[in-house]
């Protein structure tokens, strides 16, 4: 069966069972993500087989993987705070304790707060992991940020946003404009200006979320994360079968992000994953006692890049802000399995060891097993 088609049949999407029991109610773009690939499947398989008709030393291979992976702490509780405030000079400021580590959690946190308001994001400004000011975000990890602390911004300003039309005798629908101290609150009927500083006090909101999970019991049964993302990669490389090398040329993915807030962000944390899974796939190998630098573990650089495709699968998440859900460690998951699986099919070799290194090719292709561990010790000059 072509392995596009077993994984379609077999995807996890809405309403599937997992094995632990849990219902997947919503959010499950596998399906989606695979039928946005296939087009791209197919023509790769074309252009692979006329390609090997005519080349027998450089061979491609198509390769393609699929992942779920939970957000956030498995069946343990996660939850994060935030605090949000408007001053009566007007300052508007996110108490937001999540630490960005690259990933760009504080722009999307900012984002989901501003939107949540109704205020623009240039108008808020952010106090960023300071224990002494800011709330409790829980780690940053598990791919559980953007999900868990931007639901409790989202709350946060939401909390906020109601004692603001509170105080202007404002429906719902109304629009918030800052200026200075001046805040403007317009609806369909009225108009009022509030002036912050005529106030007793500053306006503060603060709300906390923990996603609702269920240990798993003694049969592995419950519900270990309250949302799941969902990818799926194709690969195409090029193998030297003289050499043993592996070039990969061009990655598609197709990743459920269930809202992209910021899709230049998403596709940052898309091409950061790639770039580890092509690492991982290829080249980085630790040795204790031989590994001592970045002279000795090889990390992909700009020119080991393959061009990359992405497709945003939109499958909104009920429990997420305004949809949103995890990106960055999935984006990681299926790059090395797509590009293995590629591999077998330029040569016919099943590799079972990462990092596939050209020793390791080059013995699977001479029919013998490929040798296990790091290689042998080299005298100097050698």
């Amino acid at each position: 069966m072509d392995r596009w088609e077993i994984r379609r049949r077999n995807a996890l999407g809405k309403g599937d069972v997992t094995p632990s029991g849990q219902v997947l109610h919503a959010s499950a773009g596998l399906p989606e993500c695979l039928d946005a690939l296939k087009p791209e499947w197919e023509a790769l398989l074309a252009r692979v087989a006329a390609h090997n008709a005519a080349h027998a030393r450089h061979r491609l291979g198509a390769g393609i993987a699929c992942m779920w992976y939970g957000c956030g702490n498995t069946a343990l509780s996660n939850p994060s705070t935030m605090r949000i405030s408007l001053a009566r000079d007007g300052t508007l400021t996110l108490f937001n304790g999540a630490v960005d580590i690259g990933q760009g959690s504080t722009t999307v946190i900012g984002q989901i707060a501003a939107d949540a308001l109704g205020l623009p994001l240039a108008s808020l400004r952010q106090v960023l992991g300071d224990t002494a000011l800011t709330p409790d975000a829980g780690k940053t990890s598990a791919s559980r940020q953007t999900f868990v602390s931007g639901r409790a911004a989202a709350e946060a300003a939401k909390a906020l946003r109601a004692r603001i039309l509170a105080l202007a005798n404002a429906g719902d629908g109304a629009t918030l404009a800052l200026d200075g101290s001046l805040l403007t609150v317009r609806d369909a009927h009225t108009r009022r200006v509030i002036d912050l500083a005529a106030l007793d006090a500053d306006l503060v909101a603060e709300a906390r979320y923990d996603p609702p999970t269920v240990p798993l019991d003694a049969d592995g049964q419950g519900v270990p994360y309250a949302t799941y993302g969902f990818a799926a990669q194709v690969a195409l490389v090029r193998v030297d079968t003289a050499l043993g090398t592996v070039k990969v040329e061009e990655i598609a993915v197709a990743q459920d992000v269930g809202r992209a807030v910021n899709p230049l962000l998403v596709a940052g944390q898309i091409h950061g994953g790639i770039a580890q899974g092509l690492g991982l796939a290829l080249m980085e190998e630790f040795i204790p006692g031989r590994t001592e630098s970045l002279h000795d573990y090889l990390i992909p650089t700009a020119g080991d890049m393959p061009a990359i495709r992405i497709h945003l699968i939109e499958d909104p998440e009920p429990e997420g802000p305004f949809g949103a859900k995890g990106v960055g460690e999935p984006a990681l998951v299926p790059t090395a399995p797509a590009i293995l699986s590629a591999i077998r099919h330029a040569t016919g070799v099943r590799m079972t060891e990462v990092p596939v290194l050209p020793h390791r090719l080059f013995a699977g292709l001479e029919g013998g097993e490929p040798p296990p561990g790091p290689l042998p010790s080299l005298a100097v000059g050698d």
